[in-house]
């Protein structure tokens, strides 16, 4: 299992709006950058990752899991831009802020400290044990 990083601003996408979609879950859509893309295209069924509000919190605040591999963007008619579908897990019982990764040492080098901006991101098997440490959650998969 490969671990990622999920980024939407709450008042677009929120962790309640995906909670609300269920074990279906939503397309993760209008991704248009090609590094981010590239990561969604690597993610397989069963894959875990994180929720993170941007902009407005800027925290973790949960778990998705990949519950469809990539395929076309449906909000585009562009064959250029994939995205994946996930679906709700679980919520952190505590939130992660961006400035507790910050000034944990244990996420000094972590794509979200270190790259903000990136929307999907990779999250290592050690940062993923860590955040989920800090998040207060017991299960770490």
């Amino acid at each position: 299992m490969a671990y990622w990083l999920f980024k939407s601003e709450p008042a677009t996408w929120s962790w309640d709006d995906q909670v609300a979609r269920g074990a279906a879950g939503e397309e993760w859509h209008g991704v248009r950058n090609y590094q981010a893309r590239n990561h969604m295209r690597a993610m397989k069924l069963g894959d875990r990752g994180f929720f993170y509000h941007s902009n407005e919190g800027r925290e973790i605040v949960g778990i998705v899991e990949v519950c469809a591999e990539t395929h076309p963007d449906s909000t585009t008619d562009d064959p250029r831009w994939d995205c994946v579908d996930v679906k709700a897990v679980a919520p952190l019982p505590r939130p992660v802020s961006l400035d507790t990764c910050k000034a944990d040492p244990r996420l000094a080098d972590m794509v979200l400290v270190k790259n903000a901006r990136l929307s999907v991101q990779p999250v290592t098997e050690a940062e993923w044990a860590a955040i989920c440490d800090l998040g207060g959650l017991t299960e770490t998969a």
